[in-house]
């Protein structure tokens, strides 16, 4: 059973990430500090960071993102990813919960 769970969490998130592909997929890596402004869940200050982390080197990916830019945990990058966020053009993929 857990691993139905898991494949349906998975399906949920994939279907509201498609919602939010149509809307157009900001990538941390390449957005202008407009374009980090106009994803919901993001504003000035954390975009501030983001930029200011980006300027030592592009994000290899989520966790990399993660651990880099304060205030970005699981949760905010569930949300942000949601709302079109991208890193490397890949949304953000929960780790699957040990059980």
């Amino acid at each position: 059973m857990p691993t139905l769970h898991r494949l349906l969490r998975a399906l949920a998130l994939l279907a509201a990430l498609a919602g939010s592909a149509t809307a157009g997929a900001v990538d941390v890596n390449t957005a202008t500090e407009a374009e980090l402004d106009g994803v919901k869940g993001l504003g000035p200050s954390q975009t501030a960071r983001i930029l200011q982390a980006r300027e030592k080197g592009l994000f290899k990916d989520w966790a990399d993102f993660m651990a880099r830019v304060k205030g970005i945990k699981p949760a905010t990058a569930t949300r942000l990813s949601t709302n079109g966020l991208t890193v490397g053009d890949q949304p953000y993929t929960p780790p699957s919960s040990q059980k």
